[in-house]
């Protein structure tokens, strides 16, 4: 067995299946099961496409050059300045995602146990303890990550045989289809497949095979699609759309990770189930904490020409943990929002400059050489169009919100 693959694989899979799983049920609670299944293939879909663009770009440079390299000899200094602004305001809205609802569980799960901390407390626990496997490189958070991956698959599965019995098909004939347009559905569910942002990384991890990369770009992806397909099933076939005990009030919460963990072990039928709830979605924060601090860690270091070495490499994890820490420690009800507005970014930076620096290198600099995305002119305008699109969609209906 390939067990580099695998590992590659499986962080795809971890920095897709976190946080943002959680909130996809809620986020999407108002469209229903049939429409939320539509919107989920047409996002896994465009955030696929544009993963393999950002891979097509990443090798026609030399190996540990990230986004604002590649999008500086392709588009030039406006591509490098819509760079560090689209991926700094993803990466960090994400990590303030994380780590708001990491701290919210930690909290929880605490509590239960009779333990009681700040939450400011709390979310600097969380980040000092997590972040510290992240400070000692992709190798550490490669094999962190395969056993949690483990747990979190074993966990999902068994959590899901467990709540099956409790589904009522009635659920499933709710929803507005019209509300697939919604900026909140439609943002959270693309930050739920934005694993794009790790591609360099696996890049500087396997080299220039790309057959591996193309391989852990596509099963990596997938199989979060399957489990978001499960899980949405389950979780909208479970709690109801509207009620007390509602996805709708779930979603209107200040406390939504750990409210939609309350709400499942209130309806859960044994303690067995109780378990897996709090196993699987403490597993799925962490995941994707690590999968992102390492991409924003990387970034840092290309964008700054800055080795991850000594005082070099302390002051890049500062400059990555730091500032999502602070806005937790204001702001700590900040999950929904926070997935909210990585969604923009995520389109932003995974969709719209993937497919400039694609169009840019292959018609404008001849560039291009090796592994070509199918498609040609036809595809990269189409994904220009939709991101354009969402994100001028995104950008309202984060206005009047």
């Amino acid at each position: 067995m390939d067990f580099k693959l695998l590992g590659s694989v499986l962080l795809v899979v971890g920095t897709s299946i976190g946080a943002g799983m959680l909130g996809l049920p809620i986020a999407t609670a108002q469209l229903g099961f049939a429409t939320s299944l539509l919107l989920l293939f047409v996002c896994w879909a465009i955030m696929t496409v544009g993963a393999l663009l950002l891979l097509e770009v990443n090798l026609w440079l030399p190996q540990n050059n990230n986004i604002i390299t590649m999008a500086g000899k392709t588009i030039g200094p406006v591509g490098q300045i819509i760079g560090w602004i689209s991926y700094l305001m993803l990466l960090y809205a994400l990590l303030c995602a994380y780590i708001a609802g990491g701290s919210d569980l930690l909290n929880n799960l605490l509590a239960s146990n009779g333990i009681v901390m700040a939450r400011s407390v709390s979310s600097i626990v969380f980040t000092i303890i997590f972040g510290s496997i992240v400070y000692l490189g992709i190798r550490s958070v490669d094999y962190v990550n395969r056993g949690l991956m483990i747990v979190k698959f074993g966990a999902l599965f068994l959590l899901i045989l467990l709540l099956a019995s409790s589904i009522s098909l009635p659920n499933y004939s709710s929803g507005v289809i019209s509300q697939i347009t919604s900026s909140t559905a439609i943002t959270v569910t693309v930050t739920s497949f934005g694993f794009a942002t790790i591609v360099p990384s696996l890049r500087i991890y396997l080299g220039r095979d790309v057959v591996k990369l193309r391989k852990a770009i596509l099963i990596g992806s997938i199989i979060p699609l399957i489990c978001y397909i499960l899980w949405d099933a389950v979780i909208m076939g479970v709690i109801p759309m509207t009620g007390e005990h509602s996805l709708i009030s779930i979603a209107q919460s200040k406390n939504s990770a750990s409210d939609l963990v309350n709400t499942l072990t209130t309806l859960a039928s044994s303690h067995s189930t109780v378990f897996f709830v709090k196993l699987f979605t403490s597993i799925c924060v962490l995941t994707s904490f690590l999968g992102v601090s390492l991409c924003l860690v990387d970034f840092f270091s290309d964008g700054l020409n800055l080795e991850k070495q000594g005082m070099s490499k302390l002051g890049l994890h500062i400059l990555t943990f730091l500032p999502p820490l602070i806005v937790v420690l204001f702001f700590p009800n900040a999950f929904i929002r926070a997935l909210e507005y990585a969604g923009i970014n995520c389109i932003v930076l995974l969709v719209l400059l993937p497919t400039w620096m694609a169009w840019k290198g292959r018609y404008s600099k001849e560039l291009s050489n090796g592994f070509k995305v199918a498609g040609g002119k036809v595809l990269l305008f189409c994904m220009l169009v939709f991101s354009l699109v969402m994100v001028i969609r995104g950008i309202i209906g984060a206005i009047q919100a």
